[in-house]
């Protein structure tokens, strides 16, 4: 009696192995070839996994997956339980690949000083009709990771508290920050709050592991630095 092989379907894998669920649960990077091709694919047919499927593919040429960067739709549709639509999606998701190894990196600010720093928002925040408390994301280089917007309202312990303002800067392995917040009255000598909370996020900024370089508080056309003021 002749035996048929029963190919494994994605559902009868154990949930971690599901190449979503390993995204997922261990990130992009341990996901094998054909696992990265199974989840663009989708799903398979009746006979054939998705994994199945990208299989295939990798069968064509001996050289795996090298042969898809310059692949046409056509050249995949044969493939059983890959249709136009199957490939057409792949070969999309290859170029845009290609086209993001391609472009060139955007030149990041450095910043080197807190006029560096004050002069990013000192137009905008001038203007400002509440205190807006902004975060200033840096690497080990003192280049800008990105801006976050924290707060809208009036300044105090209890608006502005370190796990807002450290949540980014962790996911971003930000080295060290900058916070930033203007004073709607226009002037910009810092209360008795602005230097408590600075002070707090000092603190929280050492446990973390990300240093809080300074705090620019934005007046109308002026600015003043807790640091350069000692007050931190």
């Amino acid at each position: 009696m002749k035996y048929i092989k029963k190919e494994t379907m994605i559902k009868e894998l154990p949930f971690d192995e599901r190449p979503r669920e390993k995204l997922q649960r261990q990130g992009i990077g341990c996901l094998s070839n054909a696992e990265l091709l199974a989840i663009l694919i989708g799903s398979g047919t009746k006979d054939a996994s998705a994994i199945v499927l990208a299989n295939r593919i990798l069968a064509l040429e001996k050289n795996g997956i090298s042969f898809l960067a310059d692949c046409m739709p056509e050249e995949l549709s044969h493939i059983p339980g890959i249709g136009m639509a199957k490939s057409c999606q792949i070969v999309a998701a290859i170029e845009l690949g290609k086209r993001i190894a391609t472009k060139p990196k955007e030149k990041k600010l450095n910043i080197k000083s807190p006029k560096d720093a004050a002069t990013l928002f000192i137009e905008e925040m001038r203007y400002l009709k509440k205190e807006f408390f902004k975060v200033l994301l840096l690497n080990t280089k003192n280049e800008i990771i990105m801006i976050e917007n924290i707060s809208i309202g009036n300044l105090n312990s209890s608006m502005v508290h370190p796990r807002e303002v450290f949540c980014t800067a962790v996911k971003k392995s930000a080295y060290s920050m900058i916070v930033v917040h203007n004073h709607p009255s226009g002037n910009p000598i810092p209360s008795q709050a602005d230097i408590d909370i600075t002070r707090r996020l000092v603190e929280a900024g050492e446990i973390l592991g990300i240093k809080v370089l300074d705090h620019l508080i934005i007046g109308d056309g002026i600015y003043i630095s807790l640091k350069e003021k000692n007050l931190m």
